[in-house]
Protein backbone atom coordinates (compact mmCIF):
# COMPACT_ATOMS: atom_id res chain seq x y z
CA UNK A 1 0.00 0.00 0.00
CA UNK A 2 1.41 3.42 -1.14
CA UNK A 3 1.87 6.24 1.65
CA UNK A 4 2.33 9.73 1.95
CA UNK A 5 6.06 10.18 3.31
CA UNK A 6 7.37 13.44 3.82
CA UNK A 7 11.25 13.72 5.05
CA UNK A 8 12.76 17.07 6.27
CA UNK A 9 16.07 17.69 5.46
CA UNK A 10 15.60 16.07 2.21
CA UNK A 11 17.89 17.57 -0.65
CA UNK A 12 20.88 16.15 -0.25
CA UNK A 13 21.99 12.91 1.60
CA UNK A 14 20.74 10.06 3.66
CA UNK A 15 17.38 12.66 3.52
CA UNK A 16 17.39 12.64 -0.56
CA UNK A 17 18.39 8.52 -0.65
CA UNK A 18 15.56 7.61 1.26
CA UNK A 19 13.49 9.43 -1.12
CA UNK A 20 14.81 7.84 -3.72
CA UNK A 21 14.05 4.86 -2.77
CA UNK A 22 10.57 4.98 -1.33
CA UNK A 23 9.81 7.07 -4.36
CA UNK A 24 10.83 4.34 -6.52
CA UNK A 25 8.46 1.98 -4.66
CA UNK A 26 5.59 4.02 -5.90
CA UNK A 27 5.02 6.33 -2.10
CA UNK A 28 4.10 10.32 -3.02
CA UNK A 29 6.97 11.69 -1.37
CA UNK A 30 7.03 15.38 0.26
CA UNK A 31 10.89 17.05 -0.27
CA UNK A 32 11.65 19.75 2.42
CA UNK A 33 14.64 21.48 2.64
CA UNK A 34 15.73 25.06 3.12
CA UNK A 35 16.67 27.11 -0.52
CA UNK A 36 13.68 26.87 -2.77
CA UNK A 37 15.87 26.00 -5.64
CA UNK A 38 17.65 23.29 -4.34
CA UNK A 39 13.92 21.89 -3.42
CA UNK A 40 13.22 22.29 -7.20
CA UNK A 41 15.98 20.75 -8.41
CA UNK A 42 15.57 17.57 -5.81
CA UNK A 43 12.10 16.91 -7.34
CA UNK A 44 12.48 17.23 -10.89
CA UNK A 45 15.82 14.81 -10.08
CA UNK A 46 13.81 12.73 -8.14
CA UNK A 47 10.76 12.38 -10.71
CA UNK A 48 13.68 11.72 -13.13
CA UNK A 49 15.17 9.08 -11.73
CA UNK A 50 12.52 7.11 -10.21
CA UNK A 51 9.41 7.64 -12.73
CA UNK A 52 7.34 8.81 -9.88
CA UNK A 53 5.27 11.95 -10.74
CA UNK A 54 4.18 12.45 -7.22
CA UNK A 55 6.97 14.00 -5.29
CA UNK A 56 6.10 17.47 -4.03
CA UNK A 57 8.34 19.82 -1.72
CA UNK A 58 8.31 22.64 1.00
CA UNK A 59 10.70 25.36 1.96
CA UNK A 60 11.18 26.69 5.53
CA UNK A 61 14.33 27.33 7.68
CA UNK A 62 14.17 25.47 10.78
CA UNK A 63 16.73 27.50 12.54
CA UNK A 64 13.71 29.65 12.13
CA UNK A 65 10.95 28.38 14.55
CA UNK A 66 8.18 30.95 12.92
CA UNK A 67 9.27 29.13 9.76
CA UNK A 68 8.61 25.55 11.11
CA UNK A 69 5.10 26.36 12.15
CA UNK A 70 4.04 28.02 8.67
CA UNK A 71 5.26 25.44 7.43
CA UNK A 72 3.08 22.97 9.50
CA UNK A 73 0.06 24.43 8.88
CA UNK A 74 0.56 25.04 5.61
CA UNK A 75 0.96 21.60 5.29
CA UNK A 76 -2.24 20.91 7.27
CA UNK A 77 -4.25 23.09 4.93
CA UNK A 78 -2.94 21.24 1.73
CA UNK A 79 -2.58 17.72 2.43
CA UNK A 80 -5.09 15.45 3.82
CA UNK A 81 -2.89 13.20 5.31
CA UNK A 82 1.11 12.45 6.44
CA UNK A 83 1.46 8.31 6.87
CA UNK A 84 5.19 8.57 7.29
CA UNK A 85 7.01 12.30 9.11
CA UNK A 86 10.60 11.61 9.27
CA UNK A 87 12.32 13.87 11.33
CA UNK A 88 15.67 14.02 9.52
CA UNK A 89 16.62 17.82 9.06
CA UNK A 90 19.63 18.30 10.99
CA UNK A 91 23.02 20.31 12.15
CA UNK A 92 26.86 19.85 13.46
CA UNK A 93 29.28 22.06 12.45
CA UNK A 94 28.15 25.42 12.66
CA UNK A 95 29.20 27.91 15.44
CA UNK A 96 26.04 30.27 15.01
CA UNK A 97 23.29 30.81 17.24
CA UNK A 98 19.46 31.31 15.62
CA UNK A 99 17.81 34.76 15.39
CA UNK A 100 16.76 33.78 19.23
CA UNK A 101 20.29 33.42 20.43
CA UNK A 102 19.76 29.33 20.94
CA UNK A 103 22.40 27.36 19.81
CA UNK A 104 21.68 26.35 16.12
CA UNK A 105 21.92 22.53 16.91
CA UNK A 106 18.81 22.73 19.90
CA UNK A 107 16.86 24.84 17.32
CA UNK A 108 17.45 22.42 14.51
CA UNK A 109 18.19 18.98 15.84
CA UNK A 110 15.33 19.20 18.72
CA UNK A 111 13.47 22.59 19.02
CA UNK A 112 12.41 22.47 14.98
CA UNK A 113 11.06 18.79 14.91
CA UNK A 114 9.33 19.04 18.28
CA UNK A 115 7.52 22.17 17.41
CA UNK A 116 6.81 20.59 13.74
CA UNK A 117 5.51 17.38 15.29
CA UNK A 118 3.32 19.30 17.63
CA UNK A 119 1.48 21.20 14.92
CA UNK A 120 1.65 18.28 12.46
CA UNK A 121 -0.79 16.46 14.41
CA UNK A 122 -3.55 16.70 12.73
CA UNK A 123 -2.86 15.74 9.38
CA UNK A 124 -0.93 12.97 10.85
CA UNK A 125 -4.04 12.13 12.87
CA UNK A 126 -6.21 11.84 9.31
CA UNK A 127 -4.00 8.73 8.14
CA UNK A 128 -5.16 5.43 9.55
CA UNK A 129 -1.89 4.28 11.06
CA UNK A 130 0.70 6.75 10.83
CA UNK A 131 4.44 7.21 11.99
CA UNK A 132 7.27 9.43 13.18
CA UNK A 133 10.61 8.24 12.38
CA UNK A 134 12.97 10.68 14.54
CA UNK A 135 16.90 10.83 13.88
CA UNK A 136 18.94 10.19 16.70
CA UNK A 137 22.54 9.65 16.96
CA UNK A 138 24.86 7.50 18.51
CA UNK A 139 26.14 10.65 20.02
CA UNK A 140 23.64 11.57 23.05
CA UNK A 141 24.64 13.48 25.96
CA UNK A 142 23.08 14.63 28.97
CA UNK A 143 21.06 17.68 28.52
CA UNK A 144 22.29 21.39 30.56
CA UNK A 145 18.86 23.13 30.82
CA UNK A 146 20.88 26.16 30.57
CA UNK A 147 22.54 25.54 27.14
CA UNK A 148 19.37 24.86 26.12
CA UNK A 149 17.89 27.62 26.77
CA UNK A 150 20.81 30.01 25.29
CA UNK A 151 22.39 31.17 28.71
CA UNK A 152 25.59 29.36 28.54
CA UNK A 153 27.89 28.21 25.45
CA UNK A 154 29.22 25.02 25.24
CA UNK A 155 31.07 22.80 22.92
CA UNK A 156 29.63 21.71 19.09
CA UNK A 157 30.05 17.90 19.97
CA UNK A 158 28.82 18.60 23.34
CA UNK A 159 25.63 20.55 22.18
CA UNK A 160 25.07 18.11 19.19
CA UNK A 161 24.95 15.22 21.54
CA UNK A 162 22.70 16.61 24.18
CA UNK A 163 20.07 17.82 21.08
CA UNK A 164 20.07 14.25 19.97
CA UNK A 165 19.14 12.88 23.51
CA UNK A 166 16.70 15.17 24.10
CA UNK A 167 15.26 14.29 20.82
CA UNK A 168 15.33 10.31 21.74
CA UNK A 169 13.55 11.69 25.48
CA UNK A 170 10.81 13.78 23.42
CA UNK A 171 10.17 10.44 21.03
CA UNK A 172 9.52 8.43 24.07
CA UNK A 173 7.16 10.69 25.58
CA UNK A 174 5.36 11.48 22.12
CA UNK A 175 5.02 7.55 21.31
CA UNK A 176 3.18 7.27 25.25
CA UNK A 177 1.42 10.25 24.76
CA UNK A 178 -0.20 9.36 21.32
CA UNK A 179 -0.36 5.45 20.87
CA UNK A 180 -2.16 6.16 17.52
CA UNK A 181 1.02 7.22 16.17
CA UNK A 182 4.01 4.62 16.08
CA UNK A 183 7.20 6.55 17.34
CA UNK A 184 10.79 5.19 16.79
CA UNK A 185 14.14 7.27 17.57
CA UNK A 186 16.62 5.72 14.93
CA UNK A 187 20.81 6.45 14.84
CA UNK A 188 21.14 5.89 11.27
CA UNK A 189 24.57 5.05 11.85
CA UNK A 190 27.56 6.82 13.08
CA UNK A 191 29.94 8.67 10.56
CA UNK A 192 27.94 7.90 7.27
CA UNK A 193 29.63 9.59 3.96
CA UNK A 194 27.17 12.75 4.22
CA UNK A 195 28.11 16.05 3.67
CA UNK A 196 27.31 16.67 7.07
CA UNK A 197 29.65 14.03 8.32
CA UNK A 198 32.26 14.99 5.54
CA UNK A 199 32.16 19.16 7.17
CA UNK A 200 32.30 18.02 10.53
CA UNK A 201 35.37 15.24 10.25
CA UNK A 202 36.59 15.08 6.94
CA UNK A 203 36.26 11.28 6.80
CA UNK A 204 33.18 8.44 7.18
CA UNK A 205 33.27 4.92 8.66
CA UNK A 206 30.17 3.73 6.44
CA UNK A 207 27.90 4.77 3.19
CA UNK A 208 25.14 6.55 3.28
CA UNK A 209 22.79 3.81 1.72
CA UNK A 210 23.62 2.07 5.87
CA UNK A 211 21.16 5.28 6.82
CA UNK A 212 18.73 5.27 4.44
CA UNK A 213 17.94 1.85 4.39
CA UNK A 214 16.90 1.63 7.85
CA UNK A 215 14.77 4.76 6.94
CA UNK A 216 12.98 2.81 4.21
CA UNK A 217 12.41 -0.06 6.90
CA UNK A 218 11.52 2.06 9.33
CA UNK A 219 9.14 4.02 7.49
CA UNK A 220 7.37 1.28 5.82
CA UNK A 221 7.70 -2.04 7.43
CA UNK A 222 4.49 -3.47 8.93
CA UNK A 223 6.42 -5.40 11.15
CA UNK A 224 6.73 -2.53 14.29
CA UNK A 225 3.46 -1.74 15.44
CA UNK A 226 4.47 -3.24 19.20
CA UNK A 227 7.77 -1.21 18.97
CA UNK A 228 6.59 2.43 19.28
CA UNK A 229 9.05 3.97 21.77
CA UNK A 230 11.56 2.59 20.99
CA UNK A 231 15.09 3.15 20.08
CA UNK A 232 16.90 1.69 16.80
CA UNK A 233 20.57 1.53 16.91
CA UNK A 234 21.92 0.80 13.46
CA UNK A 235 25.69 0.40 14.71
CA UNK A 236 24.51 -2.41 15.96
CA UNK A 237 21.66 -3.29 13.03
CA UNK A 238 18.77 -3.85 16.25
CA UNK A 239 16.75 -2.11 18.83
CA UNK A 240 18.56 -1.61 21.79
CA UNK A 241 19.10 0.89 24.87
CA UNK A 242 19.40 5.07 24.11
CA UNK A 243 21.15 6.96 26.73
CA UNK A 244 20.09 5.77 30.26
CA UNK A 245 18.30 9.62 30.79
CA UNK A 246 15.74 8.46 27.97
CA UNK A 247 14.36 6.60 30.61
CA UNK A 248 14.22 8.58 33.36
CA UNK A 249 10.48 10.12 33.75
CA UNK A 250 11.53 13.03 36.31
CA UNK A 251 14.16 14.24 34.00
CA UNK A 252 11.87 13.73 30.69
CA UNK A 253 9.20 15.74 32.45
CA UNK A 254 12.30 18.75 33.55
CA UNK A 255 12.82 18.83 29.59
CA UNK A 256 9.83 18.89 28.13
CA UNK A 257 8.84 21.66 30.66
CA UNK A 258 11.79 23.46 30.11
CA UNK A 259 11.27 23.23 26.16
CA UNK A 260 7.35 24.32 26.62
CA UNK A 261 8.36 27.08 28.67
CA UNK A 262 11.20 27.89 26.26
CA UNK A 263 8.50 28.15 23.35
CA UNK A 264 6.30 30.46 24.74
CA UNK A 265 8.84 32.55 25.50
CA UNK A 266 10.71 32.84 22.04
CA UNK A 267 7.24 32.15 19.59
Amino acid sequence: MNKNILITGSTDGIGKLTAHTLAKQGHQIYIHGRNPEKVANTISELKKSTKNENIFGFTADFSDLNQVVELAQNINSKIDSIDVLINNAGVFKSTHKNYLGLDLRFAVNYLAPYTFTQHLLPVLQRSNSSRVINLSSAAQSTIDLNALEGKTDISMQESYAQSKLALTMWSFDFAKKHSDVLTIAVNPGSLLNTKMVKEAYGNHWSSADKGANILVELATSENLKELSGSYFDNDRGSFGEAHQDAYDEQKIQTLLSATNNLLEQVM
